[in-house]
């Protein structure tokens, strides 16, 4: 089947349980894009790389839908995806999903099954698709979402999270690939303003960008990892630091992300990014300055400035993102 295909097909799996819900919500979601690169010389269409998953022109959706009974919710189905227009791949759209999973909800805690979170650093809980800053998943420590199955248990105390994936990212494929991770966590941030958290992986993982494979059979991949968020005032601070071995090379990353929230219900933030990563000989220091601007409830405003390792490109990144429930009578 082909890569729309599967997204089609998925999407009509989540539709026809519509009759079983007791509930569904369903969000229109449209991105623009623009800016310029230094070392390209050129106007660009993405916030990152052009083979990347992460900001370009987009249209896009976000369906919730809660299954139940007459006592509980005992399950949500989610599907959430874009189209992006390529514009480095002559103009082509192609797609892009985010969530696209079942999750049962048990005793035992939230079981989940299909295209979801991994249990490793700040991207198994800040959900970051829409912003133009990355987390080091999109680094190559670890990936946004993944293919396979996981657990989820919220306490009063914090929470604990295991994942078993393909470790591939966007594409769905077997090459005796898979990641195993698993998180722990002190603080409710919602609650208390704050957490921090313990997570690890192992596993053998293929390298991708997109749908594309920068390898063609897995490689070795064993990380630990700390982060932390903190919320005081008017004041963000996210950190997150990993080390383990990538490909049987050594691998260590930090990230620091410093927000400032001003206005009326925090309407415009000013973020500071330092990340730096090193894997065997090899190391890189990228640095990143982003506002965003809540226009309205349903239209959000997003600049960055972004410098390369070595300064070799500087990229000035602007975005107008529109997200809003849809009604339908």
């Amino acid at each position: 089947m082909s890569k729309p295909g599967r997204v089609l097909g998925l999407l009509v799996l989540a539709l026809a349980g519509q009759a079983l819900a007791s509930s569904s919500l369903f969000y229109a979601e449209a991105m623009a894009v623009a800016g310029y690169s230094s070392g390209r010389d050129k106007i660009i269409f993405y916030s990152r790389d052009p083979l990347d998953v992460m900001q370009k022109p987009s249209l896009g959706f976000d369906y919730v839908l809660r299954l139940s009974d007459a006592t509980r919710d005992w399950a949500v189905a989610a599907f959430q995806a874009r189209l992006a227009w390529d514009a480095e791949g002559r103009g082509k759209f192609k797609p892009q999903v985010y969530n696209a999973y079942l999750k049962f909800k048990t005793r035992a805690g939230d079981v989940w099954l299909g295209h979801n979170r991994t249990e490793l650093g700040m991207s198994s809980y800040f959900d970051s698709h829409a912003l133009l800053l990355g987390t080091l998943a999109m680094n190559g420590f670890g990936f946004d979402r993944d293919w396979g199955l996981g657990l989820k248990k919220d306490f009063a105390w914090g929470g604990l999270g295991l994942a078993l994936t393909t470790g591939t990212g966007l594409p769905l494929v077997f090459r005796g690939n898979y990641l195993v991770s698993g998180r722990v966590s002190w603080g409710v941030l919602e609650r208390d303003n704050s957490t921090v958290g313990f997570s690890a992986a192992v596993g053998r993982t293929l390298e991708t960008m997109g749908w594309h494979f920068l390898s063609n059979d897995p490689r070795g991949f064993a990380l630990a990892g700390l982060d932390g968020a903190l919320l005081w005032n008017n004041l963000e601070n996210r950190v997150e630091v990993m080390a383990g071995e990538r490909d049987g090379r050594g691998a260590m990353a930090l990230l620091w992300r410093a927000g400032l929230n001003l206005f009326e219900e925090g309407r415009l933030k000013l973020e500071v990014q330092p990340a730096f990563w090193k894997i065997g000989d090899e190391s890189s220091f990228r640095l990143s300055a982003g506002a965003t601007y809540l226009a309205s409830a349903d239209l959000t405003l997003r600049a960055m400035v972004e410098r390369d390792p070595g300064g070799r490109d500087i990229r000035y990144v602007f975005q107008v993102y529109y997200y809003d429930r849809m009604r339908f009578r």
